[in-house]
């Protein structure tokens, strides 16, 4: 299973703010520095503030925070919400799988989908930035 964009975005950008609390970024910096589209990271800034895992501030002396729901966050949670529940595979598309009636890979594919978020429930974004990754991260920052 292949993550989509938005959703590595979600995930780096927490990280990036768990692992230097005492700092504010701001979305443009943020985006700098993990080489995305502005427009992007700003999508995706929006949706993590909309579900209370960052705190932004416009202004002077505005910029990024990760709350304290944001550091204690399930990554499988935030990884559903970002790919949503659709599944891995589309069989009633534009032209829908000939097997469709009587498959048993949609199934199979839906409970190890399942399986890939369940093991990413029990960590939390505060753990995947606990040594030697906090610091790695800091290291790569501009």
């Amino acid at each position: 299973m292949r993550l989509l964009r938005s959703t590595d975005l979600a995930l780096r950008v927490l990280m990036r703010l768990a692992v230097a609390p005492d700092t504010t970024p701001t979305t443009r910096q943020v985006a700098a520095d993990m080489d995305v589209p502005y427009t992007h990271a700003a999508k995706v800034v929006a949706e993590l503030q909309h579900l209370g895992l960052v705190d932004a501030r416009r202004g002077r002396g505005g910029g990024l925070a990760l709350t304290e729901k944001g550091r204690t966050a399930s990554v499988g949670a935030v990884v559903r919400i970002f790919e949503g529940d659709g599944d891995v595979v589309e069989c009633e598309g534009a032209t829908p799988c000939p097997l469709n009636s009587g498959c048993r890979l949609r199934g199979a594919l839906r409970r190890a989908q399942e399986a890939f978020f369940a093991a990413l429930d029990p960590v939390t974004v505060g753990e995947i930035v606990a040594e030697p990754t906090g610091p790695l991260l800091l290291n790569i920052t501009r």
